[in-house]
């Protein structure tokens, strides 16, 4: 079985040896030795001013929220795992989705200015797949309608754009460690911020809103991130370039091979200046082209006991929670329609064995024109 994607893990003896100590102190959360320490060398490895960490990427998007007092409507995209929008909701902020860019399906900025009402406050962009936004232009967008922008960055752990982290870019930007990214810490996630005092504010709201022992300044949450977590972080940093040159080694064999196969599109190699960290390889299926439907390779892949996934579909867009508003009209979503219909993310993870890249690879190739 090949499985879209496997967690990476550093040697066991190492993290039992972090246990260890965990078990000697008696400190599980609020704030230990663990949390301290990956909280200061996880802003030196990514090369940002602050970050604060969470229990998860989902309860970091709902605080960064509630940080920059958002309200009204929120422009953001369809084309994305399904947290990005229900963080607006529990939020009680109105998203209004904007289609996308066909050359990275991040957020189109070109489309973004006429989604502006007088009740936007923010937007909401994700870099997908890892690919940075154009965020010179979405910032100019920005400064001239005076809104907020947050970075959904749940794919972009340790991207950078030129020498700088593409999470410096915006107001805040959020990450995700969950089991499925490049960088885990079993769950996990974090706000980066570029000031002090957004940095403690962030910190009381991640704490139920405590100031000191006898003040609550505002209606907080619990998203602490665990010593546990902290733990495995720390030893997860000193092995991240070896599972990024592992990751680059496989994303690399995909696009030798597939990249000048008919009916197969895939995205453009990153510009010069950005340092990818090779989250995901998604493919794109043109029906016509190819002979079979994204579909029906989805299926004939599982038959073969290779698990691939249609990421992102459907549209968030398409969910019973979200298809009532305005803006999820396909008619106003033509791009995300499209590429939602025909993307399928083949397995990718350090340690994925190259015969299976090439098991999938020469899969792909038996079924084009199979029907």
């Amino acid at each position: 079985m090949i499985k879209v994607t496997q967690p990476a893990l550093p040697p066991l003896d190492e993290f039992v040896k972090s246990l260890e100590e965990i078990w000697k102190s008696r400190i599980l959360t609020n704030n230990g030795q663990f949390h301290k320490e990956f909280e200061s060398k996880l802003a030196d490895f990514l090369g940002v001013k602050y970050i604060s960490l969470f229990a998860n990427g989902t309860l970091s998007l709902i605080t960064a929220l509630q940080v920059l007092r958002i309200t009204g409507e929120v422009i953001t995209t369809p084309y994305s795992f399904v947290a990005t929008t229900h963080a607006l909701y529990w939020n009680g902020i109105k998203p209004v989705f904007c289609d996308i860019d066909p050359e990275n399906l991040n957020l189109n900025p070109d489309k973004i200015e006429t989604a502006i009402t007088p009740k936007t406050s923010a937007i909401l962009p994700v870099h997908v797949y890892g690919n940075p936004c154009k965020v010179d232009l979405i910032s100019k967008i920005a400064d001239t309608y005076g809104l907020k922008i947050i970075y959904d960055a749940a794919h972009a752990f340790g991207v950078k754009i030129g020498n700088s982290s593409v999470c410096n870019f915006g107001d805040l930007s959020i990450l995700s460690f969950h089991a499925t990214k490049v960088f885990n810490t079993f769950e996990g996630g974090a706000i980066v911020c570029h000031d002090a005092k957004t940095k403690q504010r962030i910190d009381y709201l991640k704490n139920f809103g405590f100031s000191g022992e006898l003040t609550v300044i505002a209606p907080g949450i619990n998203a602490k991130m665990s010593e546990f977590q902290a733990a495995l972080g720390l030893i997860q940093l000193k092995y991240y370039d070896e599972v990024v040159e592992k990751r680059k080694n496989v994303f690399n064999i995909y696009y030798h091979e597939l990249k000048n196969i008919d009916g197969i599109r895939l995205l453009k190699r990153n510009p010069e200046n950005v340092e990818y960290n090779y989250a995901y390889f998604p493919v794109f299926i043109d029906k016509k082209a190819f002979g079979s439907s994204r579909d029906k390779v989805y299926e004939e892949f599982k038959k073969n006991d290779i698990f691939t996934r249609r990421y992102f579909y459907p549209l968030i867009s398409h969910f019973s929670t979200y298809k009532n508003l305005d803006s999820s009209n396909p008619d106003n979503l033509p791009v995300a329609e499209k590429w939602a219909k025909e993307v399928l993310c083949l397995p990718i993870y350090p340690d994925l064995p190259t015969e299976d890249v090439y098991r999938i690879i020469e899969l792909i190739k038996k079924l084009r024109n199979k029907g």
